[in-house]
């Protein structure tokens, strides 16, 4: 299990390289849920998402041969970008695994940073194609299943722990579960009694299933989000998720989409499916938790373009 210890050694190491973002109280999202609401404005970390520290700690802890073979990833979309711009900025080579139904916008960011990007029919096939890569003597950088990333995911938790008032609540959103472990750790580490959800989109279950099944077992995809859009888990983020977290919610794509409207409308942040899927999470909170709640949310990104959004919410016959 990471410990609070590992997160401040992560913050240490990635001093320098990352931002430390914005932990705000949002007037906008309080009135709008009924509820007192702050924001860790991720979106407006280096790369566009936390992604970005994860993948900086695990390049700065390379050793020269790690570093000289250079590096793989597999992505939906933020950690492809992270690993490509901090290598190139690092001086490492690297190789992004991405699937066809990654947004454009990544592999475009990628290619510009340098990267050799290579497109795999599916998420699955993106992650046995690293395997392969690695094999061949590529050096992996992994998104989730590395206790050196989540320890620098977990510097999200540290700071909001560090920069936020008071609050009950925190919600996290999960792919494979390296942000949430890390924020957990951190958060129960810093301010026992905090309770830390996850949420997830129904095509993209990864977390729940492995909870529901007692360890991490594949799961079909159908999300639309192809940033949470995970194979598994794994049995690390697993165990952190099954420790930590108090429960997981499930949204609908639809109500996903929604939340970056509303995100933009109400607390003027323009974020991605996985940042919107956190407001209809949060009613349900609400609902659970009662009156007194002070909510916290990990705006984890915002790499959507206008016309993602746009063609989505179409999609959803939304507005």
């Amino acid at each position: 299990m990471i410990t609070v210890a590992d997160v401040e050694a992560a913050a240490e190491r990635i001093a320098g390289h990352v931002v430390r973002t914005p932990t705000v109280p949002s007037s906008g999202l309080s009135a709008f849920l009924g509820a007192d609401v702050t924001v860790k404005l991720e979106l407006l970390q280096r790369t566009g998402s936390f992604k970005a520290r994860g993948a900086t700690a695990k390049l700065l802890a390379l050793g020269e041969d790690e570093r000289a073979a250079g590096v793989v990833a597999v992505s939906g979309g933020n950690h492809g970008i992270a690993t490509a711009v901090m290598a190139g900025a690092l001086g490492i080579e690297a190789t992004v695994v991405m699937p066809r139904s990654a947004p454009g916008r990544a592999v475009d960011i990628a290619k510009a940073a340098g990267a050799n990007v290579v497109l795999a029919d599916t998420m699955d096939r993106a992650f046995a194609l690293v395997e392969e890569l690695r094999s061949g003597g590529l050096t992996l950088v992994h998104p989730f299943d590395d206790p050196v990333v989540i320890a620098a995911q977990g510097t999200v938790g540290l700071e909001m722990a560090e920069d936020a008032g008071e609050l009950t609540d925190v919600l996290v959103s999960i792919g494979g579960g390296g942000l949430i472990a890390g924020v957990a750790a951190a958060l129960h580490a810093c301010r026992p009694g905090i309770r830390v959800w996850g949420v997830e989109t129904a095509g993209a279950r990864a977390m729940s299933e492995a909870l529901a099944q007692g360890g991490p077992v594949p799961v079909e995809l159908s999300s639309i989000v192809s940033t949470l859009s995970a194979p598994s888990a794994s049995q690390l983020t697993y165990e952190h998720a099954a420790a930590l977290v108090t429960d997981v919610l499930t949204v609908t794509d639809a109500e996903a989409v929604q939340g970056i409207l509303d995100l933009a409308e109400h607390g003027k942040v323009w974020g991605e499916p996985a940042a919107g899927c956190l407001l209809p999470a949060a009613r349900r909170v609400l609902e659970r938790v009662g009156d007194g709640a002070r909510l916290g949310l990990v705006v984890c990104g915002g790499n959507a373009t206008i016309a993602d959004v746009t063609e989505w919410a179409d999609r959803f016959g939304l507005r």
